[in-house]
């Protein structure tokens, strides 16, 4: 049996300064869903200006930004400005408002979707600031928008390279996210509920003992068979090599986003590496147990960082070393390879827990 959910993050804040009313509930859900998001977008701040360049230089035997404060370090302060600063030029022929509502609309659907994500402790305080009982559900449904948000870009600029890069988008997501959420779906056999925090605490227990070391019992460890299937079709579903296509810029320009610029297109890239982190939230809370970790639960937070930033690195490793596939190669990998294997996973997986049932 999991663990019982612990005090949500609004009902700390809540409890800690007795706040009582119903002002004071909606106050406190602010605040803690502006801390949780601040958390996030300084991950962001960090992994794309300058950890991103760091890694992919180490990758390929490069020293990447080392002249702009120590270690490079002060080119997050440097390129937000120097992005912003930037006219922001809106071409003829635009569909506005879709044209200014879809840079919000990235950012914004992956934001939503770490509403319901427990990100584990910080001594007393628990990084979680909802856990409805469908939150596995609802993160899909958050990080789906994203799909849209790139649609609307590619129809609204104008731009043939623009439209061909929302329209692999739209390619890419059907091939790919019914396959993601269908090998999710076997962690929630296992599991028995669709409730993140029961996801996490059912992955709490030992599941062998290996020369004096417990192997906890981490879907990943588990069913590896889905964890590589799921960690494939998540690269795909946030765009990143090899499975780049719907901006792939030596075919299609910049694709959705090449009529973009200023504050637009630091939306869009800030975007991008939101995503990347929810992807590799989801992947954590499903498959490698959330927070949990050695150590007292307290300093579960730490144990989600590290995975979620190691996820960051595959994908990085993923662009350096893996070339693009082909747009028809995309579609059949995943139409006739990952959906597939994805069902035969779900039918072996409930097979197996009703036999052990």
């Amino acid at each position: 049996m999991g663990t019982a959910p612990a005090q949500l993050f609004p009902e700390f804040i809540v409890d800690t300064l007795g706040l009582d009313s119903v002002i004071g509930e909606v106050a406190a859900s602010l605040v803690a869903a502006f801390v949780v998001g601040n958390i996030i977008l300084a991950f962001t701040g960090v992994a794309g200006p300058w950890a991103k360049r760091k890694v992919t230089a180490a990758f390929t035997d490069r020293i990447a930004v080392d002249r702009i404060g120590p270690y490079g370090l002060l080119i997050i302060p440097a390129a937000a400005v120097q992005l912003l600063a930037k006219e922001l030029i809106v071409p003829e022929g635009v569909d506005r408002p879709t044209w200014d509502i879809a840079p919000i609309l990235l950012p914004a659907s992956a934001l939503l979707g770490f509403s319901v994500i427990p990100m584990g402790r910080i001594g007393p305080i628990n990084l979680h600031l909802a856990d409805p009982e469908v939150g596995f559900a609802l993160v899909f449904a958050f990080a789906s928008i994203a799909s849209v948000s790139l649609v609307m870009a590619g129809y609204a600029s104008s731009n043939k390279y623009s439209l061909l890069g929302g329209l692999r988008a739209v390619a890419q997501n059907l091939a790919y996210e019914i396959p993601l959420i269908v090998t999710a779906m076997s962690a929630v056999i296992f599991a028995g509920t669709l409730q993140m925090s029961g996801i996490v605490g059912a992955q709490t227990e030992t599941l062998a003992t290996i020369g004096g070391v417990a192997i906890p019992s981490w879907y990943a460890f588990v069913n590896p068979f889905a964890f590589v299937l799921f960690l494939t079709a998540n690269m795909a579903e946030i765009g990143r090599n090899p499975f780049d296509i719907p901006e792939a810029p030596t075919e299609i320009v910049g694709g959705y986003q090449t009529e973009y610029s200023s504050a637009y297109f630091v939306l869009f890239y800030l975007g991008e590496f939101v995503h990347i982190f929810l992807g590799g939230a989801i992947l954590a809370v499903t498959f490698l147990g959330g927070a949990s970790g050695p150590g007292p639960e307290s300093i579960g937070f730490i144990w989600f960082v590290v995975k979620i930033w190691g996820f960051f690195l595959f994908t990085q490793w993923a662009r350096a070393a893996i070339p693009r596939v082909r747009i028809d190669q995309l579609i059949e990998i995943g139409w006739k390879g990952m959906l597939v294997l994805s069902f035969a996973n779900l039918v072996l997986t409930a097979v197996i827990v009703g036999v052990i049932a």
